[in-house]
């Protein structure tokens, strides 16, 4: 344990402190919403000023964010451990904002086959019509076979662990020294990790949130964060960001800054009754596998035990191959207590079917059977579980 370590608050009283004035300041404890497009100016003078210092918190116009902006990018950058943080409308825009501003015509990428959907749909539909060639990579590959994939024009190297439907577990550093070595960045999905897993120690270039999920928590709002580890990355960021005129709304970013004081607490609960509902399913006679990395024997449990501090509230259920696709689909219709939607983070549980949302071209998913995706949410363990063994008698009724 470093000095750091040591010294450092813990994360909830981090996340109850910063991005605030302070207690010796009068007034309101949360910091104000403000709206506005148009930015008044004393002088033409200062107006040039405010203009010239773009991305430094001046503010010129209404794209430049506000006080609730500062305060939120700085608590995200604090929990990723990074240098500085930029907000954008949407977790899919966390993905797509540093894609756009660290590959350009002529390069390269190597994206783990792994990856969330609308991500491989926006390098296979938008990144090629821009000249940009995508090869998909074995999400369990080690650094020595990635080096083997990668080209003198390989400038990004995709990582996401736990893979969000999947949830394989890769080995970052590993991948990160073979990138490097390479001369390509790294950019990491760690929306599943948030708070535990620290990118920037781990090689990680450019850590992506979708904001949407455990920051803001309620299930009300769409928000994205980019974190960077380094003062030239988030110029190459920032300037990108400005450009797209990529803006995330005061509103949504008052409510994440909200839900953002309650994130450790919300984590801490929603990992110990995960955990709880996955080992009751893995001792289910219908159930072939429970994809959890915290679970011990599950996929890549020794990763995220040597690379993780915990885990979050989302994993994988694969069913026995003696049940089909639409029994899979009756056991999520029978659930009264988790809602059929996508997305997760929030307070509330929920089910989605995972059997046709995965694409695979470089790896193979195993075992076989029909695949639900289970987020588990605030309420109790137990009531959840008398759920799922209802649903389970409903399936193979």
């Amino acid at each position: 344990m470093d000095q750091d370590s040591k010294t450092r608050p813990g994360l909830q009283t981090r996340l109850s402190h910063l991005g605030r004035a302070g207690k010796r300041s009068a007034g309101f404890v949360n910091p104000p919403l403000s709206r506005g497009s148009t930015v008044l100016s004393p002088t033409v003078a200062a107006r040039a000023d405010a203009q010239a210092r773009r991305g430094e918190r001046a503010l010129a116009y209404g794209l430049d964010g506000s006080t609730a902006h500062w305060a939120l990018e700085d608590v995200i950058c604090d929990v990723e451990g990074g240098y500085r943080t930029a907000l954008v409308g949407s977790g899919l825009a966390a993905v797509t904002v540093p894609m756009l501003a660290f590959l350009k015509a002529g390069d390269h990428c190597l994206i783990t086959d792994s990856v969330y959907g609308p991500t491989r749909r926006f390098a296979n539909e938008t990144l090629s019509r821009f000249g940009v060639e995508t090869s998909y990579y074995d999400p369990c590959i080690d650094g020595a076979g990635l080096a083997a994939l990668m080209r003198p024009n390989t400038t990004l190297v995709f990582t996401e662990s736990p893979g969000s439907h999947t949830f394989e577990v890769q080995d970052i550093p590993a991948l990160a020294a073979a990138a490097h070595a390479g001369g390509a960045k790294v950019l990491m999905d760690n929306t599943w990790g948030i708070h535990h897993f620290q990118p920037f120690r781990h090689g990680v270039d450019v850590s992506i949130q979708a904001a949407t999920k455990y920051p803001a928590g309620h299930s009300d709002v769409l928000i994205g964060a980019v974190t960077v580890g380094n003062a030239e990355d988030w110029e190459t960021l920032h300037a990108t960001k400005r450009n797209l005129g990529e803006f995330a709304g005061p509103d949504e970013v008052w409510l994440t800054l909200r839900g953002l004081r309650t994130m450790g607490v919300r984590l801490a609960r929603q990992e110990k009754s995960a955990l709880e509902v996955a080992a009751w399913l893995a001792g289910r006679p219908e159930v072939a596998a429970v994809l959890h990395p915290a679970l011990p024997g599950a996929p890549g449990h020794d990763l995220w035990k040597r690379d993780f501090t915990g885990a979050c509230s989302l994993f994988g259920v694969v069913f026995d191959t003696r049940f089909s696709q639409e029994q899979s689909h009756r056991f999520c219709d029978a659930l009264d207590l988790f809602g059929i939607g996508a997305s997760w983070g929030g307070f509330e549980s929920l089910v989605v079917p995972t059997t046709d949302s995965v694409t695979r071209v470089a790896s193979t998913l195993s075992p076989d059977g029909p695949r639900v995706r289970l987020h588990i949410g605030l309420e109790d363990p137990a009531d959840l579980i008398a759920d799922l063994r209802q649903a389970l008698a409903a399936m193979a009724g």
